[in-house]
């Protein structure tokens, strides 16, 4: 029986992470004292590392599979398996920003030249200052990032969704450097390795069928041959909905996926339509 190293980003994507791996079928559960979370596979280990970290253990093969960023990754030899856009509520890529004080005098990166600049990622931040032929002085922020300039440095490096928090702290963004989403990664020898590949693939595969269940539910109905057509153009489904014959002489069975926001819209016309017996169920994975 194959062991697979499981690395799982410890912080802010933590309850994200272990929730998605719950709806794609993996119990994983957390004791506040250890980084060894229990998971209901004989086949997967976990152990909890901060993303920042994560892809040099899968490069050192300390671990084989892992959860992290694509911003912590670039300077790792590792295979990125799957893209997972789950961070947070907005399911959309966070981004890399260069920010400064509302007051300050910096307008673009080249007026960064001689600055002092705070941020986690300073490899990341060198290398783009390098691109547009910029040197400044990047140091190492241990956090609070945000709250550093003016007095503690003349700008940072940090990362946001909205802005919301950088415009708290008075500060406006002058340049983005990148977007990143979530990636799951593997050692490469271990991806080698045709049992733990087939494993990996197949966590992926079942983590992405999760995700695309996001925001989705099923509707299935009953409705007379007379009101068949007026019910599929009401529904707004991923593809055709399935249309069944009943037993019952001039019926029709009508199942479909539809995102949840619309339901409180569309029950009413499939009512009116005819339609009877509607019922709607979550998903938890939707295998295209």
């Amino acid at each position: 029986m194959i062991k697979l190293k499981l690395g799982l980003p410890k912080g802010s994507l933590e309850a994200s992470t272990i929730e998605l791996f719950r709806k794609a079928g993996w119990t994983i559960s957390v004791s506040s004292r250890s980084y060894f979370p229990s998971i209901d596979d004989d086949e997967v280990e976990c152990m909890l590392i901060r993303p920042q970290e994560m892809a040099r253990y899968v490069e050192l093969g300390v671990i084989d599979v892992a959860l992290t960023g694509k911003d912590w990754i670039l300077d790792h030899d590792v295979v990125e398996v799957a893209e997972l856009v789950y961070a947070k509520r907005l399911r959309r890529p966070v981004r890399w920003v260069v920010a400064v004080p509302e007051t300050s005098a910096i307008k673009t990166v080249a007026d960064l030249q001689g600055k002092r600049i705070a941020t986690e990622a300073v490899a990341l931040t060198e290398r783009f200052l390098a691109q547009h032929g910029v040197r400044a002085d990047v140091e190492f922020s241990w956090g609070a990032t945000e709250v550093k300039p003016p007095y503690l440095a003349d700008a940072i490096v940090d990362v946001t969704e909205t802005g919301g928090s950088l415009r708290a702290n008075k500060l406006r963004i002058i340049a983005e450097i990148m977007q990143s989403t979530t990636r799951l990664i593997a050692n490469r020898a271990c991806y080698d390795e045709p049992q733990k590949r087939s494993k990996i693939d197949r966590i992926a595969l079942l983590l992405r069928a999760a995700l695309a269940a996001d925001g989705k539910v099923g509707l299935m109905l009953n409705v007379p041959e007379a009101g068949v057509r007026q019910v599929e153009a009401i529904l707004p489904s991923l593809k055709s909905p399935t249309i069944a014959k009943l037993q019952a002489e001039g019926w029709y069975s009508v199942s479909t996926i539809v995102d949840e926001s619309v339901v409180r819209d569309i029950v009413p016309e499939l009512k009116a339509a005819g339609a009877e017996d509607i019922v709607e169920f979550p998903l938890n994975k939707i295998v295209e």
